[in-house]
């Protein structure tokens, strides 16, 4: 019978699995952390009644992300999400200005340090998709559900922002 250990590293792809980027934790308690800002992006699909979620790859190890970057002197945070949202997928829409949550996690560096980041999430109501936009071909974007992107990603706390962001759409918006 497999290890939990042995499990993970058959659902990881990515080269260092997400247990064992978990016992670095000296990165989270020694480097000092990193702000950065996020889009979770959404749209009403009017076809079947329901709201999907943009997932984009991270361009190092092909990971499901959502659109995320780092801060950009004189722009607000929810600036800095809208505008990565549209150079990682080509999307444009309403941002909230207020975060909608928080989550955490170990940013591995090109010199293969590891620094803990804070991201910061707005949500991004999508309006238009862009055909031409700056990292159009280096990620792989898709529409899911939000229940498939919480499957999808690996950080725990955006796998419960996404299933909180998913429940308050169907509460507010979903009524209209």
């Amino acid at each position: 019978m497999a290890s939990l250990f042995e499990k993970s590293q058959k659902f990881d792809s990515g080269s260092d699995s997400f247990l064992s980027e978990l016992a670095h934790t000296d990165a989270l308690f020694q480097a000092p952390a990193h702000d950065q800002y996020a889009a979770m992006c959404y749209r009403k699909n009017s076809e079947l009644g329901v709201f999907e979620m943009l997932l984009v790859t991270s361009r190092e190890s092909g990971r499901w992300i959502i659109p995320k970057g780092w801060p950009i002197k004189g722009k607000k945070p929810h600036e800095v999400a809208a505008t990565e949202a549209f150079e990682e997928a080509g999307v444009r829409g309403k941002i909230k200005k207020k975060p909608f949550g928080y989550f955490t996690y170990l940013k591995q560096f090109d010199d293969g340090t590891r620094a803990p980041c804070i991201v910061q999430v707005h949500l991004l109501e999508v309006e238009k998709i862009c055909d031409i936009f700056k990292e159009k071909g280096e990620r792989i974007i898709e529409w899911v559900s939000f229940t498939e992107a919480a499957r999808r990603v690996r950080e725990p706390e955006l796998k419960g922002l996404i299933l909180v962001a998913e429940r308050k759409l169907r509460r507010t918006k979903g009524k209209k």
